[in-house]
């Protein structure tokens, strides 16, 4: 890097526009990243028609924002999630509502948004009943391919729908192929535009973004929420 040298009284100028430069770059991180890590802000979410993992009266209401390409989101699940279910969900004391934030495949300028396309299965699955809807969420991820390639794809997905005991697969079929849940996937897509979503998955605990998915994360943010 070329340093300044002497007491040139161009330097303070340069040194001013620097400065200028940088804040303006904060400003604009923030506006795309939503708030910093360890926002104490309050998110409000219409969760009135999301698919609802626990009891529904539960004092603490966990909101994840996932996309189903997202291996981020397939390791919360996997490894972070049980935890949390076992401690909190069947005992209670939190509930989990699931929020579609179908980026990815935009964001890798694929030919297919299949991103949008596996979060419509989800619902329509989700249409026949609560419990369908966690079950093929599971059965999706288990079938996750890569990120940065399209996978997801209608034929894929009622393949996937075949795993599922109890779903209606000819009912599947139809509301995938028509796109019946569109609709729905795209208001949740709004409210995760509205809140300022960074990426997925994302984890608000009463409103609260947490600043990680990990569990410890997560639990510290559920316990604070127990006390208050």
């Amino acid at each position: 890097m070329t340093r300044l040298q002497g007491t040139n009284p161009n330097r303070t100028i340069l040194v001013i526009g620097t400065l200028l430069a940088a804040a303006l770059i904060a400003l604009a991180l923030f506006a795309v990243r939503g708030q910093p890590s360890g926002s104490t802000a309050v998110v409000n979410f219409d969760t009135s028609s999301q698919p609802v993992l626990g009891q529904s009266d539960a004092p603490v209401t966990l909101v994840v924002f996932e996309d189903f390409k997202c291996p981020n989101c397939k390791r919360f699940e996997d490894e972070f999630l049980p935890e949390l279910k076992t401690k909190y969900i069947d005992t209670g004391k939190a509930k989990l509502v699931s929020i579609n934030y179908p980026f990815l495949a935009q964001s890798a300028r694929l030919p297919t948004d299949d991103s949008k396309l596996a979060a419509q299965a989800v619902e329509c699955a989700f249409v026949q009943s609560n419990d369908l809807h966690e079950s093929y969420k599971s059965v999706l991820f288990r079938g996750q391919g890569n990120e940065s390639a399209v996978w997801a794809t209608k034929s894929r997905l009622k393949d996937l729908a075949a795993n599922v005991e109890g779903l209606d697969t000819a009912k599947f079929a139809t509301c995938l192929d028509n796109d019946e849940t569109a609709a729905a996937v795209d208001a949740d897509e709004k409210q995760a535009v509205d809140a300022k979503v960074a990426g997925t998955p994302a984890i608000y605990v009463n409103g609260k973004l947490v600043d990680s998915y990990a569990t410890a994360s997560v639990s510290a943010a559920i316990d604070a929420a127990l006390q208050n």
